[in-house]
């Protein structure tokens, strides 16, 4: 995408983290901005914010886990602004705990959120930009999902976020297939973050009701701290990781990386599957994490 001004954004998650900083971009590159999230007061917060740097806002609270919720965000994005010519499926929740331990439910509320608010963005909003091409040859569309290096690793203890990003690194690998089946006007990338401080690390408090009384196993508490410390102390900021989404814009850049250093653990996990390997431990590199997690949950 080489131009920005006087084009429009969807942007999921918008209120905070990734999506709230994808969102101050936006607006001073001088696009109307579609900012949803699930958060009300944090959404009118945020939506305020970027009015405030000139940008034409539509504040649009929804669940992205519900299909019709999201299908009638894309109707109201049509009739404020058409087509919109970048879509960013952002919004994540966290999740872990030993993967037998963690109840059905909680598998359908990561689930719905990381992976099927995904494929309801992109079900919603496909079409409308690919017709959009189809009457304009200077149209441009491109629609990036937020997956995760959890998406191209699988650290234990994390078994459910695992599976959710996985999926989203899978189904946006094919929709940048199937988009180049049909057309040249609109793209698609994916987003894989590492340890980002955002409010990702904080997903408790967007639990469904019947969610939110439940107890946590221990493994999940286990998994809630380890992943708070790890968050908290990274270095890369949820800014500097919204620039590179526009890089990739730009650039037309599928996967878009925050800490590529990390990726020498991708490179070792696929050769043990080219070679057909036993996976390696993932704490090879920093055995006492290994040894504190066993520990931890042996006790």
């Amino acid at each position: 995408m080489k131009s920005f001004q006087g084009r429009t954004a969807v942007i999921t998650g918008a209120a905070s983290g990734f999506g709230l900083e994808v969102a101050r971009i936006a607006a001073t590159k001088g696009m109307a901005i579609v900012m949803a999230d699930i958060e009300g007061d944090a959404l009118d917060r945020a939506a305020t914010e970027i009015a405030a740097l000139g940008a034409e806002v539509l504040p649009y609270r929804v669940d992205v886990a519900s299909a019709a919720a999201v299908d009638a965000m894309a109707q109201a994005t049509r009739e404020r602004f058409g087509a919109p010519h970048f879509v960013f499926n952002n919004a994540g929740v966290g999740g872990g705990g030993l993967i037998w331990e963690v109840a059905l439910r909680d598998w359908e509320w990561v689930l719905g959120v990381n992976l099927m608010g995904v494929v309801h963005g992109i079900r919603a909003y496909t079409p409308m930009m690919l017709a959009a091409a189809k009457q304009d040859p200077g149209y441009e569309g491109h629609i990036i999902n937020t997956a995760s290096m959890a998406g191209l690793l699988t650290p234990p203890n994390m078994g459910v976020y695992n599976v959710s990003k996985h999926a989203v690194v899978a189904l946006s690998e094919t929709l940048y297939h199937d988009l180049r089946l049909v057309t040249d006007q609109v793209t698609a990338s994916v987003l894989c973050p590492y340890f980002v401080p955002t409010g990702i690390a904080r997903s408790e408090r967007n639990r469904p009701g019947e969610l939110a009384s439940q107890p946590a196993t221990k493994s999940q508490l286990i998994a809630r701290a380890m992943s708070d410390k790890a968050v908290s102390s990274g270095k890369v900021t949820a800014a500097a990781v919204a620039a590179l989404v526009f890089d990739a814009l730009a650039e037309q850049r599928f996967y878009i990386y925050s800490h590529p250093k990390a990726l020498s653990n991708v490179r070792t996990r696929m050769e043990d599957i080219v070679d057909g390997k036993n996976p390696t431990d993932p704490f090879a590199e920093r055995p006492e994490v290994g040894a504190a997690l066993r520990q931890a949950l042996r006790e």
